[in-house]
C-alpha cells in the first residue's frame, strides 16, 4: 500500500504530508487504515472538514482524476464498501467517537481529523444553542425600527426584518449580495440597540477577517452613522473603528495561541463581524470561544462568495437553513416588530438557527440596466448561457475579451498599464500616501491562479516589465531592483509587532528625507510607514488572487482566467471576482472556460449542516 500511496504522491493526488500522516497513524498495520488516514489529511488540505466514507470508493477517490490508480489502491485496501469501511475504522485504535482523544473521529459516515471534529462541534453547539433574547417591550423596538427604516408600505423591507432578527437574538447572520445594504442595515441595527439600552453604554466592537475589509467596514459604517445620528451624544456611542479578527483575538507572533479565549474572554457586549464567508472553521471556533456568555454577535456576509482558503464553508453551511423560512411563531413576532408579513413555515426537521437568519434580497446598487448585476445573477444561478449573453451584450459596465492569441494577452497587459497609470502619476508627482493608496484601489487585476502566465506571479512580472518600458516605474538594476517608488505590495503573513496582517496592501514611496518606505492605511484611516527590510512575507500586488480580493471593492475590476479549464475555476470564484467591481468589469477569458467554471459549483464537505439539525445532539461528543 505504501508504494501505491507514493505513486499517488508522485502524480499530485496526495501530498507528502498526507502520506507521512498515514504512516504515523496506521504504522503499516492495515492498508485500509493507511488509505483512510492519507485521504482524510488530503481532504483537510483541500478545504474540506471531513471525509465522507463514500469518497473512499474507486469512482470518487482522488476526485476521479486517476481512475486506474484509484482502482488499484481501493483493491489493495480490501475493496471495501462504505459500511465495511465504517466497521473497520470503528475497530481501529486510531479512530474514536470523540469520547477519548484519538487522532481520527468517526461520526456516522464521516471521518474527521480530531481537531476538525472538535471545531465543528463547538461551532454547531454555539449556533444551535441560541434562543430568542428577552424583549420586554416590543412596542419600543417597533417604534425605533419604524423611525430608522420607515413604516412598512406593503413590500417586505428585508433590511428592517434583518435588524429585527438581530435585535431579538444573541446570534444572528445577515447575508446579502453586493449593494443589498448589509452595512446600512447593521448601522441602523446598532442605532436601535444603542437607543434600547438603558444601562451603561454598550461596548460595541467591529471586526473583519482582513485589514482591507476592516478599513472598508470602518468607512462605510462611519458614513452611515453620520446620516443616522443628528447629535454628537448618540454619535459618541457608535463604534469608530473596525479591527481584524487576528487583532481582535490578540494573535501571538509565530503561534496559534490567542490572547483572548474561553478562559480570558473579550471585553464587549456586541460584536459585528463583516465578510463572514471568509472565516474558516478553526478561526470561527476560536472566535466564538472568546465571546462572553451574554454578548450579542452579528455575522455579515455573502453566502454565495468563495469560502475561506482554509477548511470549511461555515457561512454557506449555516445559510442553507434560509430556505426553511421562519417558524410560525418567529414570523408572527417579526411582523409585530416590522409590519412585514414574512410568512412562517412549519418544517419537519426545523433547525433553531433558521430564526436567526435573514437574507437581503434587493440590490440598491445594481438594477436591470446594470451588466455587473445581470452577470453576477446569471453566474450565481449557474446559467452560463445568460452570463455569456450579458458579458457580450450592450451593457456599458461589463466587457468580455478573448484570451486565445498572443495579441489578446498583450491587450490585457496594455489594459493594466492604463488601469494603473493614474496612481503612478500621483507617485511621480509626489502626492501624499493617502491619495496614492486611494487612487491605486480604483483598479485591480484579479487572477484565479498563482503561478504561470495567467497567474499572479507571471502577470506581476510582465506588468512590471511593461510599466518599466513605458517609463511609469523605474526599477533599479541589481539585487535592489525589487524596490522602487510606486511598487504595490500585499502582506502574506501576520506581524502583530508591526501591526500588519495578511492581506494588507501598501505602496513604496519616498518619505520627506528621500528614503523609500512602504505606506499602509490602517483601519482607522491613519497612515503607517515601514522600512522595506522590516516587512514580513509579501509580494507585488498589481495582480492578486480572487481569494485575496475578498473584502475589497474596486471601481474597475479586471478578471483573467487561464486559457484551459482547471478544477480551481468555480462558480463561486467567478461570482466573487465579478462582485468586487463597483462601476466596471473587464473579463479576460474564453467563453468555453468561463462556461465550464460557471457550471462548476464549489464542493466543501462538512457535517455542520447536519449537526445543526435538532435530531443530532452534540453535547455527548466530547464525553460530557
Amino acid at each position: 500500500m505504501m508504494d501505491l500511496l507514493d505513486q499517488a504522491q508522485a502524480v499530485g493526488a496526495l501530498r507528502a504530508l498526507d502520506v507521512q500522516f498515514a504512516h504515523v497513524i496506521a504504522r503499516d498495520r492495515h492498508p485500509a487504515i493507511l488509505l483512510a488516514a492519507a485521504c482524510v489529511s488530503a481532504e483537510a488540505g483541500g478545504g474540506h472538514v471531513c471525509l465522507p466514507l463514500s469518497q473512499l470508493m474507486p469512482e470518487k477517490l482522488f476526485e476521479g482524476r486517476y481512475p486506474v490508480l484509484a482502482q488499484q489502491i481501493w483493491q489493495a485496501a480490501g475493496s471495501l464498501d462504505p459500511q465495511q469501511w465504517a466497521d473497520l475504522l470503528s475497530r481501529s485504535d486510531a479512530v474514536g467517537d470523540g469520547a477519548l482523544a484519538t487522532p481520527l473521529v468517526l461520526q456516522g459516515s464521516r471521518l474527521y481529523l480530531q481537531r476538525m471534529w472538535q471545531s465543528e462541534g463547538d461551532v454547531a453547539r454555539f449556533i444551535a444553542s441560541d434562543t430568542q433574547s428577552a424583549l420586554t417591550d416590543e412596542s419600543a423596538l417597533r417604534k425605533i425600527l419604524d423611525a430608522l427604516f420607515g413604516e412598512n408600505q406593503g413590500e417586505i423591507d428585508w433590511q428592517k426584518v434583518a435588524a429585527a432578527v438581530a435585535a431579538t437574538r444573541r446570534i444572528s447572520i445577515i447575508s446579502g449580495g453586493p449593494g443589498t445594504g448589509k452595512t446600512t442595515t447593521v448601522a441602523k441595527l446598532l442605532a436601535a440597540l444603542i437607543q434600547l439600552n438603558t444601562g451603561r453604554p454598550l461596548r460595541i466592537q467591529l471586526a473583519a477577517p482582513t485589514g482591507k475589509a476592516a478599513a472598508r467596514l470602518t468607512e462605510s459604517l462611519g458614513q452611515a452613522s453620520q446620516q443616522i445620528f443628528a447629535n454628537d451624544r448618540w454619535l459618541a456611542l457608535f463604534p469608530q473603528e473596525a479591527t481584524t479578527l487576528h487583532r481582535l483575538l490578540g494573535a501571538q507572533p509565530n503561534s496559534q495561541r490567542m490572547r483572548y479565549h474561553a478562559g480570558n474572554p473579550l471585553h464587549l457586549d456586541v460584536l459585528v463581524v463583516d465578510e463572514a464567508s471568509m472565516i474558516d472553521l478553526p478561526m470561527m471556533a476560536r472566535l466564538i470561544a472568546a465571546l462572553p456568555p451574554q454578548a450579542k454577535v452579528i455575522f455579515l456576509g455573502d453566502r454565495d462568495q468563495l469560502a475561506s482558503v482554509e477548511a470549511g464553508a461555515v457561512l454557506g453551511d449555516i445559510c442553507r437553513f434560509v430556505e426553511q423560512g421562519y417558524s410560525p411563531e418567529r414570523a408572527a413576532q417579526l411582523q409585530r416588530l416590522t409590519g412585514c408579513d414574512v410568512s412562517g413555515v412549519e418544517a419537519a426537521r426545523d433547525a433553531n438557527v433558521r430564526d436567526s437568519l435573514c437574507l437581503l434580497r434587493k440590490s440598491y446598487r445594481f438594477d436591470a440596466s446594470s451588466g455587473i448585476g445581470q452577470l453576477a445573477a446569471a453566474v450565481n444561478a449557474g446559467n452560463s448561457q445568460h452570463a455569456i449573453a450579458a458579458l457580450h451584450g450592450t451593457f456599458a459596465d461589463v466587457q468580455g475579451f478573448p484570451l486565445a492569441e498572443t495579441e489578446d494577452y498583450q491587450h490585457l497587459l496594455e489594459a493594466c498599464v492604463e488601469g494603473y497609470r493614474s496612481y503612478l502619476k500621483k507617485v511621480a508627482a509626489g502626492d501624499e500616501a493617502k491619495s496614492v493608496l486611494a487612487e491605486f484601489s480604483r483598479f485591480q487585476l484579479l487572477c484565479a491562479l498563482r503561478e504561470g502566465p495567467f497567474g499572479v506571479t507571471g502577470l506581476n512580472e510582465r506588468i512590471e516589465q511593461v510599466l518599466q518600458r513605458g517609463g511609469l516605474i523605474r526599477r533599479p538594476i541589481g539585487p535592489s531592483g525589487r524596490w522602487y517608488a510606486g511598487r504595490p505590495v500585499m502582506i502574506g503573513r501576520n506581524d502583530r509587532a508591526l501591526g500588519l496582517f495578511n492581506g494588507d496592501i501598501g505602496i513604496a514611496l519616498r518619505d520627506a528625507q528621500g528614503e523609500l518606505r512602504v505606506f499602509f492605511q490602517l483601519p482607522n484611516g491613519d497612515i503607517k510607514a515601514v522600512q522595506p527590510s522590516r516587512l514580513p512575507a509579501h509580494e507585488t500586488a498589481y495582480a492578486m488572487t480572487v481569494h485575496k480580493s475578498q473584502g475589497s471593492e474596486f471601481d474597475h475590476t479586471a478578471l483573467v482566467l487561464p486559457n484551459q479549464f482547471l478544477p480551481v475555476l468555480t462558480r463561486e470564484l467567478v461570482y466573487t471576482a465579478i462582485t468586487r467591481a463597483r462601476k466596471r468589469l473587464s473579463l479576460y477569458a474564453s467563453d468555453k472556460v468561463l462556461s465550464m467554471a460557471i457550471r462548476t459549483p464549489t464542493q466543501r464537505r462538512s457535517g455542520l449542516t447536519e449537526r445543526l439539525l435538532p435530531l443530532e445532539l452534540v453535547p455527548s461528543e466530547r464525553g460530557e
